[in-house]
């Protein structure tokens, strides 16, 4: 197979995958260290949406269930379907009055010509039209029927009905069909017999498809004659049903949500239309075709619209359309359990009723999984998301540059001394120089790097991206266990996910600056643990009671037994011990005491255990998170066995301090490297 790469210059307006992956782990990193579970933190994040590195508002779930709900009242509240009826009776009563005043007119003009005859003549007609008129039908499907009968006497008021008629076959038609509204306002008797050909071959083509016999005409074919009358330019027989459906389901959701009166008089009156236009049949005809075809296309909907303006068949048609729109997106929505289940979204649909920068948002949320996947972040095991190896080192390298981001600029980025002096050997490799590296400048390759950036030229400047610094090995060697609170107090007061974070950090400075280094990472709760590198994003807290630091201890004074170089352990925590091991952890089994406050007992052993680390070597740096007064006594102690230091802190500043004193620790190690060399 071959690739082929076409390559352009930037200019702003490329969607760049990697840096919407990063910003969207960045954004999900709290909820999954919290949590500990990525499924979890993904649906959260669905929920809230995130901010684009380039400051774009990529809106939530929750935000767009708003809209939807905010656009379904606006669309409740738009009019009242009570208001068509009225509309429409009081316009027949005018024309009934001006027929009526015309045919006063009459009478006056055939008295005051002094014809004798012509004024019986005209009396007799008078009183014809008058009963005609008094006799008609209350319903308006029966007046209407009665006026295109009736032989007018006023021109007035048989141009006002004839108006009439022409805006009510529009209204008829946009109810049903709104595409055909202008083709059946006025229709002459070509283009009705066009519209009942049309409606025949539809409904022929419906029950053939639906019997398994061959479609005639071919919907090709039924295009070719017909696809003046669908402007929708469908691409198949089933897009088109589909539209069709949509818009006689909407209609009947219309005459649903009409009282009982209101729907007798109004669809009476769609009926008598059609029947006049003799479309009536067909359209009774594909609406049942259309029910069997798409049987939940909303037929039984109804909704309550409570606005105060009148609205017709077609407005409220068109807002029962948009109603059923909606609630199908919220349905949508609200059973899809992941991102890649919203791709499946009608998108077009959103823009239209909610607005694109919403169908943006939702194109966004679809690919959040899929960005995250393509970037190497996250896979699917056994269904659920679950966080790669590279999505690991990705947390703690965005922590690591979010800690020094807020270390004190005076600090000159921790960089450590440029003389390598005793106690490092040159290697003959090189490396792109990053936030923290020693200043120990390759000037050959940095000047190289520049010409090639800048081309020919002179004088050569440089740029911090031509740096490249050279790597050294360190022949000290520094040994850490970090020792993480896992009990209950740190999620229950905030204090849990910065925790997690600094680990994080912490690890991948070690990994990434010290890869001799060791490190090595143990959560305490009611008993301790080691925890591997990779499963520290996903760890929890213990959801038992107990802060047992004498066998986070133990376990740390094991794991840095066969390490080389200077030991130290890294204690973060918020409470003193009130948890112990009462027989030898080491044995097949072993019972753990938890006492709250503290029993002399859990001190004593725990205490005994900080000795035993002392007599190994092993340096206790304790970071105390907001500390109470019982804490401090304790930790005195401590310091005073260990020797050790004892920060106290807050969630907010413990990444810094755990990081300068790390780093500090280094530049102390490679000091007295240099002295001893």
């Amino acid at each position: 197979m071959t690739w082929r790469f076409d390559y352009r210059r930037w200019d702003g307006t490329q969607e760049s995958l990697a840096d919407d992956a990063d910003a969207v782990l960045a954004q999900l990193t709290d909820d999954l260290l919290n949590s500990g579970d990525l499924q979890d933190a993904l649906e959260r994040m669905l929920n809230r949406g995130w901010e684009t590195p380039d400051g774009e508002r990529v809106q939530g779930l929750r935000e767009l269930f708003q809209r939807l709900r905010d656009q379904r009242e606006e669309l409740l509240e738009q009019g009242n379907l009570g208001g068509a009826f009225d509309e429409i009776a009081d316009e027949l009563q005018e024309v009934i009055a001006e027929e009526r005043l015309g045919i006063e007119r009459l009478q006056s003009d055939a008295r005051d010509s002094g014809d004798q005859r012509r004024q019986e003549v005209t009396d007799q007609v008078a009183t014809e039209r008058r009963m005609q008129l008094d006799l008609m039908p209350n319903d308006l499907s029966g007046q209407v029927r009665s006026l295109q009968n009736y032989e007018f006497t006023s021109s007035e008021a048989r141009e006002h009905f004839e108006d009439l008629m022409e805006r009510l076959r529009q209204e008829v038609a946009n109810t049903y069909f709104e595409q055909m509204s202008d083709a059946m306002a006025n229709p002459d008797p070509a283009q009705l017999e066009h519209m009942r050909q049309a409606f025949d071959a539809l409904n022929r083509m419906m029950e053939q498809r639906s019997a398994g016999e061959p479609l005639d005409p071919t919907f090709e074919t039924f295009m070719d004659q017909f696809g003046d009358l669908f402007p929708g330019d469908p691409k198949d027989l089933d897009e088109l049903l589909e539209q069709l459906a949509a818009r006689m389901a909407a209609a009947q959701a219309m005459w649903n949500s009409m009282s009982p009166e209101q729907r007798a008089q109004l669809q009476g009156l769609a009926e008598s239309l059609l029947e006049d236009m003799d479309l009536r049949w067909q359209v009774d005809r594909l609406a049942q075709n259309l029910q069997q075809a798409f049987p939940d296309a909303g037929w039984e909907q109804r909704y309550r619209f409570r606005g105060d303006d009148p609205m017709g068949m077609g407005e409220a048609t068109d807002a029962a359309s948009a109603l059923r729109d909606l609630d199908e997106l919220e349905g949508f929505l609200r059973s899809a359990g992941s991102p890649a289940a919203l791709s499946e979204v009608d998108l077009d649909k959103v823009a239209r009723h909610l607005g694109q920068d919403a169908a943006d948002s939702l194109d966004r949320l679809a690919r959040l999984a899929r960005q995250l996947e393509e970037q190497g972040l996250i896979e699917q095991r056994e269904g659920r998301m679950e966080l790669t190896a590279k999505g690991t080192r990705r947390i703690g390298q965005q922590a690591l540059t979010d800690l020094f981001s807020q270390l004190r600029k005076d600090r000159v980025g921790n960089h450590a001394t440029t003389s390598t002096g005793a106690g490092h050997d040159r290697e003959e490799t090189t490396k792109p120089y990053e936030y923290g590296d020693p200043f120990n400048l390759d000037l050959s390759r940095t000047v190289h790097n520049a010409v090639r950036r800048a081309g020919s030229g002179v004088p050569v400047r440089l740029h911090p991206d031509d740096f490249e610094v050279v790597e050294t090995e360190a022949l000290t060697r520094s040994a850490t266990v970090l020792l993480l609170d896992l009990s209950l107090s740190m999620p229950m007061r905030g204090r849990f996910v910065p925790a997690k974070k600094m680990a994080m950090a912490l690890h991948s400075l070690i990994s990434t600056r010290f890869p001799r280094d060791y490190l090595g990472l143990v959560g305490f709760g009611e008993v301790a643990r080691e925890i591997q590198p990779e499963d520290l994003p996903t760890v929890s807290w213990d959801y038992i009671y107990g802060t047992n630091l004498q066998h986070a201890l133990i376990l740390a004074r094991k794991m840095l037994a066969h390490q080389q170089g200077t030991k130290q352990i890294i204690l973060v925590t918020d409470g003193e011990p009130t948890a112990h091991i009462v027989n030898d952890p080491g044995g097949v089994g072993y019972d753990v005491f938890f006492n709250y406050p503290p029993v002399p007992e859990t001190l004593e052993v725990t205490l005994a255990e900080v000795m035993r680390c002392t007599k190994a070597g092993i340096t206790i740096n304790t970071f105390l998170l907001d500390p109470d007064q019982g804490l401090w006594g304790f930790m005195d102690q401590m310091a005073r066995i260990n020797r050790g230091r004892t920060f106290a802190t807050n969630s907010d500043e413990l990444g810094d301090y755990v990081l300068v004193d790390f780093l500090n620790h280094r530049t102390t190690m490679r000091s007295r490297g240099r002295r001893a060399g």
